[in-house]
C-alpha cells in the first residue's frame, strides 16, 4: 500500500506528528510519500502535492481543515480517499487527533468507512470566456473591503427568484455549512446530505433568509448594475476572482466527490458541540 502524507509545516508539532505517522505506516509495510514543499524524513519525496496524491492509494493530511480543503480537490480529481489528522483549532473535517494515531493501523487492514461528500462546481462566464472552480466548502461573492454593500440576484432555471443587498452572499456545500456559512448565520446541515445552501452575508433587510436547494439545482448569480463598487468571488478562501455586472456565476453539484476516510466513528452533533466549545 502507498500512503501520501501532506503536511502543513506551519502548524506547531505537525512535522513531529508526521514523523510518528511515517513510523506507524512504514512498520506496517506501507510505502509513504511526501511532497517537496514539506519533505518528511523516512518518506519518498515527490515534486508536488498533486503528484503525491495521484501516486498514492490513500492520502493523509496533517494540519487543520484548511490543509484538508487545499488537498481535497486533488483527492477528488484522482478519486483517492483522504484522511485528516487534526493539528488545527477546530477540525470539523479531520477524523482523528494527534493522540489517536494508533487508529492509523486500520488503514493497512481496510478497517475503515469511506464517507462521500458533495462538492460544488462554480463557473464564471464573461461573454465567450469561462473558468470553472471546485468548492469543498463554499463560493463567496463579496464586496471590496472598502466599498459599500452590493446588490446580487440569484436565479434558477433562467428565472430570477431572489435578490440580496448585503456585504455578500455564499453558496455552500453541507460540509461547508459549519464553516463561513455558519458564521454568517446559516443552518447546520449533516455533511452526508446532498443540497446547496445559499446564505447572505450581513444582509440589509429583515426579510433576507437562507435558502436550501436540492442537489440537482442549477443556480445563477449576477452582481447588479446598481452596485458601483468592486466585487470579488472567492472559492474556499483560495481563489480571488474579480467580478463585474457582465459576469454570470453558475453553481451546480460537481461530478466529483470527496471521499473522507472515517477511522473513528463520532456522532456529528456531539462533535459539533465539542468543537464549538473550543473556539
Amino acid at each position: 500500500m502507498i500512503i501520501g502524507l501532506l503536511v502543513n509545516q506551519n502548524k506547531k508539532r505537525a512535522l513531529d506528528v508526521a514523523g510518528q505517522i511515517t513510523a506507524i505506516l512504514s512498520d506496517g509495510g506501507a510505502e509513504v510519500l511526501s511532497d517537496a514543499s514539506c519533505p518528511v524524513p523516512g518518506t519518498t519525496v515527490l515534486d508536488s502535492a498533486e503528484q503525491v496524491i495521484s501516486s498514492c492509494d490513500i492520502a493523509v493530511t496533517v494540519g487543520g481543515d484548511g490543509t484538508i480543503i487545499h488537498n481535497a480537490k486533488f483527492a477528488a480529481l484522482y478519486n483517492k480517499p483522504l484522511l485528516g489528522v487534526n493539528m488545527g483549532r477546530i477540525g470539523f473535517v479531520a477524523n482523528i487527533e494527534p493522540d489517536e494515531l494508533d487508529e492509523l493501523k486500520k488503514l493497512l487492514t481496510g478497517n475503515y468507512r469511506v464517507e462521500r461528500r458533495m462538492l460544488l462546481e462554480i463557473t464564471k462566464t464573461h461573454g465567450s470566456d469561462s473558468a470553472a472552480y471546485t468548492a469543498v466548502n463554499e463560493a463567496v461573492i463579496h464586496r471590496d473591503s472598502l466599498s459599500s454593500m452590493v446588490d446580487i440576484s440569484v436565479g434558477i432555471g433562467g428565472e430570477r427568484i431572489i435578490s440580496y443587498r448585503a456585504d455578500g452572499m455564499l453558496f455552500a456545500t453541507p460540509t461547508g455549512s459549519t464553516a463561513y456559512s455558519f458564521s454568517a448565520g446559516g443552518p447546520v446541515i449533516e455533511p452526508e446530505m446532498r443540497c446547496i445552501l445559499l446564505t447572505p452575508v450581513c444582509p440589509h433587510a429583515l426579510s433576507s433568509r437562507q435558502v436550501v436547494f436540492g442537489e440537482d439545482a442549477v443556480l445563477t448569480a449576477h452582481v447588479l448594475q446598481s452596485s458601483h463598487n468592486k466585487c470579488y468571488m472567492t472559492v474556499d478562501g483560495q481563489n480571488y476572482v474579480p467580478l463585474s455586472c457582465e459576469d454570470t456565476i453558475t453553481v451546480r453539484r460537481s461530478p466529483l466527490e470527496l471521499q473522507l476516510i472515517i477511522l473513528k466513528e463520532k456522532n456529528f452533533y456531539t462533535l459539533l458541540n465539542e468543537k464549538l466549545k473550543e473556539i
